[in-house]
């Protein structure tokens, strides 16, 4: 009978083909310093290079390895997702495959995890990232924080370790927008967050998560774990109507004194384009959540898999 596995390592890979083999060498380091009953699962995001070649040469070369190819690009939390319910851990460990999240920082997390804790979120001291990501990031958390009433915290990413049953916990919601660090914080259970050391990418590499899927995954997010665009929309709009009200007892006030002259077309047309601009931005508000309930409700996989090694 096999031995129970105590540690699985889950981490999504795209365009990493040179990554694949100091990742896989370096998490085994690691980890055996904790446990020799692990396992490493490489889910292969349809890459277009040869990220799963390289994979596969892994996975014939050590017995511990699992890859897992995406029948086509479903995106990184998607992948995570399929990385997450395929592991069998008692304890799950959570990472990019660009190394800048570095796998020396696993048996830290674990210790901080066995003194108690559920989930162990790594917390980024220095982040190694270009200005511009770590603006954005600290803006769209800040609005995230705003929107769903929590407290975010922008040094935290993918890398964590967490217990079977908050693993349990996540796959049993039925999101189909995910966003890992929100739905780690949703499910609760005891949380606490450690301090890592940041590096650099290993390849040189940029990320290959643009600008473009950043903000489509933002979005995404705030509309998945928030109902507060809405609400402030509708406060938006008794304010508007608040304004016109208290205005229009003004031009009474002033057509009985007689001061009202010639009324100007400038003032209707501006009137017109605002009123107009919020109706439309309030309906396309509106769009946007009825399109994620239609995503949801056709209940379609989240991800599908084309092939399992090692599994």
């Amino acid at each position: 009978m096999p031995n129970k596995i105590q540690i699985s390592v889950v981490s999504p890979v795209y365009n990493a083909e040179k990554l694949v083999d100091a990742l896989v060498e370096r998490i085994s380091k690691s980890v055996s310093q904790i446990t020799p009953d692990f396992e490493i699962v490489l889910v292969d995001d349809f890459s277009p290079d040869n990220s799963w070649k390289k994979i596969k040469e892994n996975c014939e070369k050590h017995s511990f390895v699992k890859g897992i190819k995406l029948s086509k690009n479903f995106g990184q939390q998607h992948a995570l997702a399929a990385g997450m319910e395929n592991a069998k851990g008692d304890w799950i460990v959570i990472m990019d495959c660009d190394l800048q999240d570095r796998p020396e920082e696993i048996p830290n997390l674990y210790n901080k995890a066995v003194e108690g804790f559920d989930i162990v979120l790594a917390s980024r001291v220095q982040r190694r990232d270009d200005i511009i990501k770590k603006m954005l990031s600290k803006y769209f958390y800040a609005v995230l924080g705003y929107l769903t009433g929590t407290k975010q915290d922008d040094t935290v990413a993918n890398f964590a370790v967490l217990s079977r049953k908050v693993v349990d916990a996540i796959k049993s919601m039925g999101d189909y927008y995910r966003y890992f660090p929100t739905m780690v914080k949703w499910v609760g259970f005891r949380l606490t967050t450690l301090k890592i050391q940041h590096a650099d990418r290993e390849d040189g590499k940029k990320s290959s998560y643009s600008y473009k899927k950043r903000l489509d995954l933002a979005v995404n997010t705030i509309l998945s774990f928030s109902d507060k665009p809405l609400r402030l929309a509708v406060k938006l709009g008794l304010f508007i109507s608040l304004i016109s009200a208290l205005y229009s007892v003004y031009a009474v006030i002033l057509f009985f004194q007689g001061k009202v002259g010639v009324s100007g077309w400038t003032s209707l047309f501006i009137s017109i384009w605002f009123f107009s601009g919020m109706i439309i931005s309030v309906l396309g508000m509106v769009g946007l959540y009825l399109g994620k309930t239609f995503e949801t409700v056709k209940n379609r996989p989240i991800y599908i898999i084309e092939e399992k090694l090692n599994d």
